[in-house]
């Protein structure tokens, strides 16, 4: 599979009244049956995986472009519109407590469309791994609290999330499509889109990673015991792991200001190494699904990996297109105006098929124009 890309949108609090919500319904499942019936099932992944189409669609459909609510709201359109059996799409999970769902919601999708028992547990295994690389592996500061999985009647997925800074009243949404990456830890990205790049986000899902991901792994099935050295302060005057960042030179220095999160591990936090340690992960993608495995405890195992052995992780946040605020300048990352105006252009195509009323085809279109000017 393969993460799509991601954009930053700034957090509204606040209610979807129920009339724009009812229309956003409306026109989402217009456009969409017109995506499926022209192109198919995997063709609509494909475009609900873009960061760009999918932001078009929001403004067509009538959201506020701009609003992190722009995902919610959408994914709930969609998912009130798009019938499985008519469409040949369920759309699995949400935000809060039914992203907790999801699994449940994948074995629903598999005795609809009869799936092969393997193909919903490689299923529900996705939606995991691709809900922790972004909220634990890729540490950009965005937690998450939306989670939507796409699956269709063939078997093939896609995933819609969305994580929150609190700090910054910011959120990134994250696409992914599940037919072309073979590996979920080693560049999964086929293109970033966000406003704002973070200037430290330790990135184990990168390709520079893979050494650091071969030492964590290794770190942990020589037990863990040994690590507390690295992390207990012995005096005063001792420097914690945590004392230190990565440079734009890519070298380990001590910063004016440290990290906020506290890098030193309590007994309770060695006791779920120690776990580890017992169940032996044979792989990165074992170890970092274990029951305890989060976000502080994979930027330890970083940070020994680089300080003590010479293997840095990435450090540098996975962006490479401005979109919420269209990049057409160039800053703070140039457009790909291809793949921009492609997707603007299929969104339209889209609508000028979709069967609804000139009033509201003429009102899509305009905003669509507003969007885009």
């Amino acid at each position: 599979m393969q993460r799509r890309g991601t954009t930053n949108l700034p957090l509204h609090g606040g209610h979807t009244p129920r009339w724009l919500f009812d229309r956003m319904t409306k026109l989402s499942g217009a456009i969409s049956e017109v995506v499926i019936d022209e192109y198919g099932t995997n063709e609509f992944l494909n475009r609900i995986s873009d960061p760009y189409w999918f932001q078009a669609f929001s403004c067509v459909i009538g959201f506020d472009w701009h609003s992190s609510g722009t995902t919610t709201t959408t994914l709930g359109a969609l998912k009130s519109s798009i019938d499985p059996e008519k469409h040949g799409i369920y759309i699995s999970g949400g935000k809060g407590t039914a992203s907790r769902k999801t699994p449940q919601g994948i074995e629903r999708a598999g005795e609809i469309f009869n799936l092969k028992s393997s193909n919903i547990e490689d299923m529900i295994h996705s939606s995991k791994l691709s809900a922790k690389v972004d909220n634990s592996c890729l540490q950009d500061g965005y937690n998450l609290y939306v989670h939507n999985f796409f699956i269709t009647e063939k078997g093939d997925w896609a995933v819609v999330q969305q994580g929150m800074n609190t700090a910054t009243k910011y959120a990134r949404r994250y696409h992914w499509m599940g037919e072309n990456v073979t590996s979920f830890l080693e560049d999964p990205h086929n293109g970033i889109s966000c406003d704002k790049k973070e200037n430290e986000a330790l990135n184990m899902a990168s390709k520079d990673s893979v050494e650091a991901q071969k030492i964590s792994v290794d770190l942990i099935n020589d037990n863990p015991d040994h690590l507390r050295s690295y992390f207990k302060r012995k005096d005063s005057n001792q420097l914690l792991l945590t004392d230190f960042s990565i440079d734009e030179t890519n070298s380990l220095t001590l910063p004016e200001h440290h990290q906020v999160l506290d890098m030193d591990l309590s007994d309770k936090e060695f006791e779920v190494l120690k776990n580890a340690w017992e169940i032996q992960p044979e792989k990165y993608e074992d170890l970092i699904l274990l029951q305890g495995i989060g976000p502080k405890k994979i930027r330890a195992l970083a940070l020994i990996s680089d300080l003590v052995f010479g293997e840095p992780a990435s450090w540098k946040d996975p962006v490479k297109y401005s979109f919420s605020h269209g990049g057409k300048d160039g800053f703070p990352y140039p457009v790909d105006r291809d793949v921009y105006d492609h997707s603007i252009a299929t969104v339209k195509d889209a609508l000028y098929q979709a069967k609804l009323d000139k009033y509201d085809k003429m009102k899509a279109l305009k905003r669509l124009d507003d969007f885009i000017s």
